[in-house]
């Protein structure tokens, strides 16, 4: 089996799986917006008392946290989950099947669950990343551009290397929940 089609069967499983929980992805949507919505106002309550903040001005702010939210989206969406998953898999005996099956094991332990409702907060912290930059007035050339994506990229690739180094702790701690919830913000 080849890796785009097992990743394209895990997209479709994962779709499956939340679109079982409809009314759900909708509460974590609106939720998500009333925490974007709170951030927000912090925002406007800071600047309405300031106009820079240690050298930012609002639209630099507003496109940092765009960019946190993007960096916190995309653990929330893959590691976090998959980490609780593996954490399960290694107290139940249920990772020897994973290890077993004829398909990179890399693979189906880091992207098994995906939460694809997730997927709305990074269209959030996209149009809240525009939003800051706009609101700047910085310029954005297409090198500074491609130089982001290149280390959001890399920063992520970071975070799922040390992940990888966190949940192989597992094997000698069984009980290592402490991982997921030591990392959630």
């Amino acid at each position: 089996m080849g890796i785009f089609k097992l990743l394209t069967t895990l997209l479709k499983l994962n779709i499956q799986q939340e679109l079982a929980y409809r009314a759900d992805t909708l509460i974590n949507i609106a939720l998500s917006l009333m925490w974007l919505g709170w951030e927000l106002l912090s925002l406007t309550i800071i600047f309405s008392n300031t106009d820079r903040l240690g050298g930012w001005g609002p639209g630099e702010l507003l496109a940092l946290l765009g960019v946190w939210r993007l960096v916190n989206t995309l653990l929330a969406a893959i590691i976090w989950p998959n980490t609780e998953r593996f954490n399960a898999s290694v107290r139940d005996g249920s990772l020897d099947y994973t290890l077993l099956m004829p398909v990179n094991s890399l693979i189906l332990v880091s992207l098994t669950r995906i939460v694809i409702w997730r997927a709305w907060d990074i269209v959030l912290a996209v149009g809240l990343i525009v939003w800051g930059l706009g609101l700047s007035g910085a310029g954005v050339a297409p090198l500074n551009l491609l130089s982001f994506l290149a280390l959001v990229v890399t920063g992520v690739f970071v975070i799922y290397s040390l992940w990888i180094v966190l949940i192989a702790c597992t094997f000698w701690f069984v009980k290592f929940d402490n991982n997921v919830i030591f990392c959630r913000p």
